[in-house]
């Protein structure tokens, strides 16, 4: 495992979303809640696509119906039967992500149950100031051009 974190654009996109979160939701209560409201929404945008792609297989199925006559040769089989299409094999996956999103809302539903004190909601906001500095903190900006190559920052020789 390498000791520094990955540079690639999507590493660097993860990292500053999650200091992002934790920055702006630096409590248990506000993180449990970040959770929640995640994987209901989660939920919610992968179950209405699947809707509106059953719908759209449905209405396609049934124009297909309508114009187009039986095979006349009772062993011919469709190209379609033999391998799913890629909105089938979607619509396939989107359930099993439904259900398995249902599955981790009902293990998240325990979490709820945990309440902590003042006292420990203030270190979550300590160790979060720790994890997830401000990035448009006046040191922190410093420090960033100090580390990397900025064009406002000649190269030292």
């Amino acid at each position: 495992m390498p000791e520094e974190p990955c540079q690639c654009p999507d590493c660097q996109r993860f990292y500053r979303e999650h200091d992002r979160l934790i920055r702006e939701n630096p409590t248990l209560r506000q993180q449990q809640e970040l959770s929640w409201a995640a994987l209901q929404s989660f939920r919610t945008l992968a179950g209405r696509v699947m809707e509106e792609l059953q719908k759209q297989q449905e209405a396609s199925d049934s124009a297909a119906n309508q114009s187009v006559p039986a095979p006349q040769d009772p062993g011919a089989v469709a190209d379609e039967a033999v391998e799913p299409d890629a909105v089938q094999q979607a619509m396939a996956d989107l359930e099993n992500i439904n259900a398995h999103l249902f599955s981790i809302e009902a293990l998240m539903e325990r979490i709820f149950d945990v309440r902590v004190p003042e006292e420990v909601e203030q270190k979550f906001r300590e160790v979060a100031g720790e994890l997830a500095p401000d990035p448009l903190n006046a040191d922190r900006l410093r420090l960033n051009r100090l580390l990397h190559q900025t064009p406002d920052l000649p190269d030292r020789g």
